[in-house]
């Protein structure tokens, strides 16, 4: 079993945890402009690295909350984990902070 440390509870248990998808995803500025080929690229397409990859993740067994982690996709093994309302770690040096990164579900 792995173990995920969670940034306002500690290490605990893998399945305590839902994947959340990638991190660092801006909304689009104008979603009522977009045509249905833009739509598709918004929520379908996502990066696939091998290596460190920022992440979205959320405590669903514990505090519910969402936090963000660099985990290495090729060992699986988390490399650092914080508050999602911290955009640097991780992020793109040339992409916007999102809007809705910051909101935790729900609430």
């Amino acid at each position: 079993m792995q173990l995920i440390t969670c940034p306002w509870c500690g290490e605990r248990e893998e399945i305590e945890f839902h994947y959340g998808g990638q991190a660092h995803v801006a909304y689009p500025q104008d979603p009522f402009a977009l045509d249905d080929e833009q739509w598709a690229q918004y929520v379908f397409f996502r990066d696939n690295p091998e290596g460190p990859f920022a992440e979205r993740w959320v405590h669903a067994a514990g505090c519910r909350r969402w936090f963000n982690a660099l985990r290495d996709t090729a060992t699986h093994a988390f490399l650092a984990v914080h508050d999602i309302r911290d955009q640097s770690l991780g992020a793109p040096a040339d992409a916007p902070a999102a809007e809705h990164q910051g909101q935790e579900a729900g609430r």
